[in-house]
């Protein structure tokens, strides 16, 4: 599903050259569920954001499904990335002033989805993620935790190829990170291909392999015994 060769990735920092990303190669197939792990500055979100076409490596390749994605123009980046990719982040990005249906649903909505559907698999999705009886509350009528169930919820409604998830657990308590991390588990054994970043070590175990960066480099790349 995943195929990254040779990636390189720069910052300029001044009169200094950072290189975040180095030379790295690695590939990852449909369906597996991968945790992304190190310490602070290891380049493990800098690595996410260039296989989720957020951000624009200096040089090597990147493939998604077959498709050369740093090819892609901009616009091509933009629908590929609505039909393609489900993002979720550690913020939950939720708009304040729509419900968590209108939230999942607007999405949809945007790419041309008569209103109904999009209410209706935002319902379903709702489901999904156990808070079907939330469907008409605002984000600030929602726990952390219940927010970031709906910024799930927004990111399988068009069944995406990829699940990219950057530190999903960053802001939640133990209880509600272990609703999130079940969740994905559970998509995961629905076939559902699932790329997450972590600092956490426990929640990395819920993976079914580990990556594990350091300096810009991969020091460790092994599977989870279940």
């Amino acid at each position: 599903m995943i195929k990254v060769n040779n990636l390189i990735k720069k910052f300029q920092m001044g009169d200094t050259e950072l290189i975040a990303l180095k030379e790295l190669v690695f590939t990852i197939p449909e369906g597996q569920f991968v945790a992304i792990t190190g310490k602070s500055g290891s380049g493990k979100s800098t690595l996410l954001y260039q296989m989720s076409l957020l951000d624009k490596p200096n040089s090597g390749e990147i493939s998604i499904d077959k498709n050369d994605i740093i090819a892609l123009e901009e616009d091509q980046k933009i629908v590929f990335r609505l039909n393609n990719i489900g993002y979720i982040f550690q913020d939950y990005a939720l708009l304040p002033s729509l419900t968590a249906s209108e939230n999942i649903a607007l999405p949809m909505i945007m790419k041309g989805i008569d209103q109904q559907i999009a209410m209706d698999r935002a319902k379903e999705s709702l489901d999904k993620v156990g808070l079907r009886d939330k469907v008409d509350n605002l984000p600030n009528q929602l726990s952390g935790g219940q927010q970031q169930r709906v910024s799930i919820a927004r990111s399988i409604t068009h069944k995406p190829k990829i699940l990219f998830a950057d530190e999903p657990t960053a802001n939640l308590d133990t209880e509600s990170s272990e609703i999130i991390l079940h969740i994905f588990k559970k998509l995961n054994e629905e076939g559902q291909t699932i790329v997450m970043v972590t600092h956490e070590p426990e929640y990395a175990q819920f993976a079914d392999r580990i990556i594990e960066l350091q300096d810009g480099n991969i020091i460790s790349d092994k599977l989870v015994k279940k």
